[in-house]
């Protein structure tokens, strides 16, 4: 069985680490550089980095910051905000990404994906879902969680494993920065209905929480920000408790 990886988060804006509550009410969190370099030696299994305002205003991940990041850290490196081709994906590639992560760019363009996984491989392509409960059902949302979508999460997911994604990063916007738990029901219903590795992001506010989406959830991975930014979770800590709860970590 594969290891369950711990991935803290890094939403950056203005250059800096912020992070809020249900997509709002941004706080400064720190130094991109020095997180990065601080999780890699204290053992995280993998890196993300979102530029969350490139796509709602309109511009670029910045490049050099992701250069500088990628020369600090020693694990494998999501990048995402702002990627809407082909060029893009390879800018930031070379400049030490080891995976790019699309949101809305693949939502108002599916072949995206088709397009990524063909010229760089499926395991470089993480489609990203922002989603929410509705009366309706579970809701896909662009931009940062500003504009609701006519998706619905498990058939854009499914249409995603389809195209060629090679990961699924799926965050409950109501659970976000709640620290009350991960959307575990539906993010077994993913595990279940797709052939590729589903992260699971938003709700991490206790080392429980990380133990019940591996088990309950079945996620293959558990993405986390503020807990580990603000040391309110350690991850050599986190990752000792989930080996003593049974979960198959790298150690």
């Amino acid at each position: 069985m594969l290891a369950k990886r711990i991935i803290p988060c890094l939403d950056i804006k203005d250059g800096q680490t912020v992070k809020g509550t249900n997509f709002v009410n941004l706080r400064q969190a720190g130094d991109p550089v020095e997180l990065g370099r601080t999780y890699s030696e204290q053992g995280a299994d993998e890196l993300v980095f979102l530029d969350i305002t490139a796509s709602h205003e309109g511009r670029k991940t910045f490049t050099d910051l992701v250069k500088r990041v990628a020369a600090n850290i020693s694990i494998p490196f999501t990048v995402g905000g702002g990627i809407h081709e082909l060029k893009d994906v390879d800018r930031l590639l070379s400049a030490g990404a080891d995976k790019v992560s699309i949101n809305s760019a693949a939502i108002k363009n599916p072949q995206l994906i088709d397009e990524i996984a063909k010229h760089f491989g499926a395991q470089v392509c993480v489609v990203a879902i922002d989603a929410k409960q509705t009366p309706q059902g579970w809701k896909c949302y662009l931009n940062g969680g500003r504009v609701e979508t006519d998706k619905y999460l498990f058939n854009w997911a499914k249409e995603a494993n389809e195209r060629g994604a090679g990961e699924i990063l799926f965050t409950s916007m109501d659970h976000d920065g709640v620290k009350t738990g991960y959307a575990n029901n539906a993010l077994a219903t993913l595990s279940d209905s797709l052939s590729i590795p589903v992260i699971a992001s938003g709700g991490a506010g206790a080392m429980e929480h990380f133990r019940d989406t591996f088990i309950e959830g079945k996620a293959d991975a558990a993405l986390a920000a503020s807990v580990f930014h603000f040391g309110e979770i350690k991850i050599p800590e986190l990752k000792l408790y989930l080996s003593e709860q049974g979960i198959n970590v790298r150690r």
